[in-house]
């Protein structure tokens, strides 16, 4: 049984899920564990590659910046996409975090310490309220600036599916200007043939391997798709970030996208 917010694979039609064995070579290619779902809305069809991995929970890592965002906006912690958090002064391995940043350069960036600073002005009691309201995942808590990093807060590629299903139709409960931003600083691609909107997400399970995330959707002649990616692996040297958007790339490729005629 797949949690409430998820899409709820069992309740469609069988003849509208359809699990795609083929997709398997975009993985076995790196060694990657994976899944990867995709919902075509104006077909109302499923295409799933690894089921079973897509109910399994995992950490939600920086694909949480989405609810942190809407979260934030609507309680006023975020004022708008162009609030600066000064930069802490302290000197991290990604460098464009080293720099006071806006909310939206800190999304595009996926900039930890942003996010930290605005959950720690949302306060605990208001967060936990908004996962427990939005059933987000298994809705744990345990510090307000690293439980979407340190494996108590967990949700599975089903339940972000619907997830960013019910924002990117208004679903859920925020003001429709919150929702509208947030899917604004989403946009990643904008071309005259699709535009392609996520969030993505990378940290390290409870046994120690790698985990990385892709969410969102892409639009072809006003018809949204949305998938998900979630992949994971025991080696330290691989390069997740070009690995992932290769996968998701590849996969949507194969999936007939990125031409226009979707």
């Amino acid at each position: 049984m797949l949690a409430a917010i998820g899409l709820s694979l069992a309740a469609c039609a069988p003849n509208n899920v359809k699990e795609e064995k083929n997709w398997e070579q975009y993985f076995a290619k790196h060694k990657v564990e994976g899944t990867f779902m995709l919902f075509n809305n104006s077909q109302g069809t499923f295409r799933v590659y690894n089921l079973e991995r897509a109910k399994k929970r995992f950490l939600p890592a920086s694909t949480f910046k989405i609810l942190n965002s809407l979260v934030g906006l609507h309680t006023g912690a975020i004022r708008d996409t162009a609030m600066v958090i000064p930069w802490d002064g302290v000197t991290r391995p990604i460098e464009a975090w080293n720099h006071d940043l806006s909310m939206q350069a800190a999304f595009k960036a996926s900039a930890v310490p942003y996010f930290q600073e605005v959950a720690r002005r949302i306060g605990k009691p208001t967060m936990q309220m908004w996962l427990d309201s939005i059933k987000y995942g298994n809705m744990k808590i345990s510090r307000i600036d690293t439980f979407w990093l340190d494996n108590s807060l967990q949700i599975s590629p089903d339940e972000e599916l619907g997830f960013v299903k019910k924002l990117y139709f208004d679903q859920l409960p925020f003001a429709k200007t919150t929702m509208k931003t947030v899917r604004e600083v989403m946009l990643m691609e904008k071309t005259p043939k699709y535009e392609l909107s996520y969030k993505t997400g990378l940290g390290t399970t409870n046994d120690v391997k790698r985990i990385g995330w892709i969410v969102g959707w892409i639009e072809e002649n006003r018809h949204p798709s949305f998938f998900v990616l979630n992949i994971e692996t025991e080696n330290a040297q691989l390069n997740m970030p070009e690995v992932r958007m290769e996968i998701l790339r590849n996969i949507l490729t194969d999936a007939g996208y990125f031409k226009g005629e979707m």
